[in-house]
């Protein structure tokens, strides 16, 4: 079990947002924070403490006015970490090599799998013959639907049909390295993890995986850690006092997570 660091960028900045209140429309979002300073200052930080597998989060649709300074920040953090970063937001078969030839370790891709709320084979083949299956982190974040999680795309707003479970990370194991779940209906609130979600992954034993949500507090690191049984990593965002929050970043990175 390991601290995953994160740079999530929002309308050119660095930010922290409420998860389920993005919106494409008006390209807006509750937010909890924004920096001031570039994606690169966090890249080189994450790098200075010796931190890997962090993900940079792209959180603006292509066709948004904003996306190309999205983007500008999140390839700068690229090139400052080479090899020490994950990317995602917008990621295909045809732009994923882009990404890597600017030094992410891996992409994270969900909406690209879909089509209309569907799993694509078809899809998973192209991309992992694209940059192969040990460059690629498939995203299965996922809200909360009667008593399971159900997979959401394009910038979490939309349901598909897929439910998250242990027997869906095996099946998709032929096509990636790792796989990041963010709890949707926990991201940037503070107030906790999906318990629940967090049982349920850790009954799975194959790639990685990390989780995103709610993991607010050394006291919530340790629940984590015994929810978890240790066998999840994990990250955490607007509770970082980097990101506006009360929980050490400086702690965090100097046991690598592993309180």
């Amino acid at each position: 079990m390991k601290f995953r660091p994160c740079i999530d960028i929002h309308n050119g900045s660095v930010k922290q947002i409420v998860g389920g209140s993005l919106q494409d429309a008006g390209n807006t979002a509750e937010e909890n924070f924004v920096s001031g300073k570039p994606a690169s200052y966090y890249a080189e930080m994450y790098q200075a403490d010796g931190l890997t597998g962090g993900h940079v989060i792209l959180l603006n649709k292509k066709d948004s006015p904003y996306y190309e300074q999205t983007l500008r920040q999140g390839l700068e953090a690229l090139h400052v970490y080479p090899g020490g970063l994950q990317i995602g937001g917008g990621i295909t078969a045809k732009n994923a090599p882009v990404f890597l030839e600017n030094g992410a370790s891996h992409v994270i891709v969900t909406t690209y799998l879909f089509q209309n709320g569907e799993l694509s084979v078809d899809r998973l083949f192209k991309l992992a013959d694209a940059v192969g299956k040990n460059r690629i982190v498939i995203d299965l974040s996922c809200r909360r639907q009667m008593d399971g999680y159900v997979v959401v795309t394009d910038r979490w707003q939309h349901f598909t049909n897929l439910a998250v479970t242990p027997d869906l990370l095996g099946m998709l194991e032929p096509f990636c390295a790792e796989y990041l779940i963010h709890g949707v209906d926990a991201e940037g609130k503070r107030n906790g993890m999906e318990a629940d979600l967090v049982a349920m992954l850790a009954d799975y034993d194959g790639n990685p995986v990390t989780y995103a949500g709610g993991i607010h507090s050394r006291k919530a690191i340790e629940r984590f850690r015994e929810v978890s049984r240790g066998r999840l990593d994990y990250t955490v965002g607007s509770a970082l006092d980097i990101f506006g929050g009360k929980l050490s970043y400086r702690e965090l990175a100097e046991c690598k997570g592993r309180i």
